[in-house]
């Protein structure tokens, strides 16, 4: 019965890690990502009146979950 040969197997499992990067940073190059505010510009988004009333609503649970009678 031959003997399986594993002299290559480094090789191709670091040349996989190392394609796998370089695709995961050619998907990620398309993305923006998201701008943090500067202070100034909180301050005046945060005057802005909301269609909501500043105040806690209750939450309800599905109908789906019953209580025991």
């Amino acid at each position: 019965m031959p003997q399986l040969d594993t002299s290559t197997w480094s090789s191709i499992i670091v040349l996989m890690i190392l394609s796998l990067f370089c695709l995961f940073q050619l998907k990620m190059i398309n993305h923006t990502l998201i701008q943090v505010p500067s202070p100034n510009e909180t301050t005046m988004t945060s005057k802005t009146s909301l269609p909501w009333e500043n105040k806690w609503t209750k939450i309800y649970l599905p109908h789906s979950s019953h209580q025991p009678l």
